[in-house]
């Protein structure tokens, strides 16, 4: 779909690589795993955690130009859902070329209902949803 995947964790390289020689989950990974030992990148992103010098799961989707379109974070024991990232990004996407359109939360691919946020839609977004 055109996106740039790369994980990273405070986690040595090595660590990584332990990883993904033993983890059947992540033997198929072709992404970049980036390793962030001293938390700088961690810290900007914001889930640095300075008690414990981890990271918390944090997942961003950012555009091309540098624009944070989704940020997510979850603390280090509740795993990301990977269809709930992709519709996220499905509709970062189509938003991008439809921009006065809302997907809500049920949207999941093109051709789904979308909305067009407007005064007249505040509290009513069941209506239009389901008319």
């Amino acid at each position: 779909m055109g996106a740039e995947v790369i994980t990273v964790s405070t986690d040595t390289q090595f660590v990584h690589l332990a990883w993904q020689n033993s983890e059947k989950e992540l033997r198929d990974v072709k992404y970049p795993m980036g390793a962030d030992p001293t938390g700088k990148l961690s810290r900007q992103f914001g889930v640095y955690d300075e008690n414990t010098g981890l990271a918390l799961r944090g997942t961003f989707i950012i555009s091309p130009d540098g624009t944070l379109f989704n940020s997510e974070v979850n603390f280090y024991n509740l795993g990301r859902n990977i269809d709930e990232l992709m519709r996220k990004f499905k509709a970062n996407m189509y938003l991008a070329r439809k921009a006065t359109e809302a997907c809500p939360s049920k949207w999941k691919d093109e051709g789904d209902k979308t909305l067009e946020p407007t005064a007249k839609m505040v509290g009513k977004v069941w209506e239009a949803l389901n008319e």
